[in-house]
């Protein structure tokens, strides 16, 4: 882990921190994982930074080797958890891909803020934060990954992650190092 610093208009992106996903069985505590994105986003919104907190409500199109759920979503699978305690000034996207950006209004959202670099949290690791970390580095935001606020539903998913992609995106890190810097830049 080597975090360096945090651009002064850095956001935070909360993945698919939702009330069907977080009720998977998953690697890590669900619940420390969930406080841990709370106490993120608290930081973020007291030093007035972006907070983006994206639920996914579908799937790409397209063929696959594995079958995807084609039923509807039971009532509130997609509703984001309370415990996130939404602001009305957060950033809410609904995706349909495993990234946050494809398809979305995220980047303009963040751009139009000033916002040059992204901390990202959520579930899965290997999907949904993976893809969307990816497509932040795509789209030239430094990217920083908060490892002890993410879980799979496949450990080897989240280790291989952690281990071999986040390095090549950016900057990886647990919670309280990224805290601490927020309350050093400020």
């Amino acid at each position: 882990m080597a975090l360096t610093v945090l651009d002064p208009t850095t956001a935070l992106i909360v993945v698919d921190l939702q009330k069907g996903i977080v009720a998977y069985p998953l690697a890590h505590s669900i619940d420390e994982v969930v406080s841990r994105a709370r106490l993120l986003a608290d930081a973020f919104r007291a030093r007035g930074l972006p907070v983006a907190l994206v639920n996914v409500a579908g799937s790409a199109p397209g063929r696959t080797e594995i079958p995807r759920n084609s039923q509807p979503f039971p009532a509130g699978w997609t509703d984001l958890i309370p415990e996130l305690n939404q602001h009305p000034d957060d950033i809410v996207v609904t995706k349909r891909t495993w990234g946050a950006f494809a398809s979305t209004d995220l980047e303009d959202q963040l751009r139009t803020r000033g916002v040059t670099q992204v901390v990202i949290v959520g579930v899965a690791t290997g999907t949904g934060v993976e893809s969307t970390a990816r497509q932040a580095y795509e789209q030239g935001f430094n990217v920083t990954l908060a490892v002890d606020a993410m879980t799979d539903m496949r450990p080897e998913a989240h280790d291989y992650s952690i281990a071999k992609v986040f390095p090549r995106l950016g900057e990886t890190g647990a919670t309280q190092e990224i805290i601490d810097l927020l309350a050093r830049s400020a």
